[in-house]
């Protein structure tokens, strides 16, 4: 029997809100104008929209200032996508623990795509998210992780011992580097996504599954 409202006519049902609003509309809580791009920043957002079909919001959301665009770009460009000891899916797993312990809703979306995607595996993207330490990692993935983890949580408590273990695993000194770098990275823009309630594409949701 359909409920009736209390006029005596049926009663609609319920508009549900949807739980998270991932689109282009409100990527922050911030009211920043976007500024005009930059003839090179132009041909970059080009760039994204011709290899990825969209341009990730975390850009559009730092288009108020070129100047902290252009740098946001070039050290994401540098510590993510240039050549490195570290594979491109061993630096979207840093990505993602520490961005789990920092519970930061954007880089978790768009990063544990990336895990997916690169590693062909969805349960691992799922794992990387919850826990890494339930995922089926190598043991140098999971010094890698710890490492990362660690400085995280605690980056005073950061010894020689600590650089030893993931030498252990035949990490380079420059590995090590790489590894400090990219954790560092997504601690500072974990911490602005949440600060500014950033919100990932809507199409991260569904890539590598």
């Amino acid at each position: 029997m359909r409920k009736r409202n209390n006029k005596g006519g049926p009663r609609r049902p319920r508009q549900r809100r949807p739980a998270a609003a991932d689109d282009d509309r409100n990527i922050t809580a911030l009211k920043l104008k976007a500024a005009e791009l930059t003839p090179e920043m132009a041909a970059y957002f080009g760039k994204c929209e011709e290899k990825l079909g969209f341009i990730p919001n975390v850009l559009k959301a730092y288009a108020f200032d070129m100047t902290k665009l252009s740098a946001f770009v070039a050290m994401y460009n540098d510590l993510m996508l240039a050549p490195s000891g570290l594979s491109k899916l061993e630096r979207e797993m840093i990505a993602v623990a520490v961005s789990s312990q920092n519970r930061c809703y954007y880089c978790l979306t768009a990063h544990g795509a990336a895990v997916r995607v690169y590693s062909g595996d969805p349960a691992l993207g799922e794992l990387m998210v919850m826990n890494y330490r339930a995922a089926k990692l190598t043991k140098k993935q999971r010094a890698m992780l710890d490492f990362a983890v660690k400085m995280t949580n605690e980056s005073h408590a950061i010894e020689e011992a600590d650089r030893e273990a993931l030498r252990r695993v035949e990490f380079s000194d420059r590995d090590i580097w790489d590894i400090a770098a990219v954790a560092g990275f997504f601690n500072m823009s974990n911490r602005v996504a949440s600060a500014t309630d950033m919100r990932p594409n809507a199409v991260y949701h569904g890539q590598g599954r």
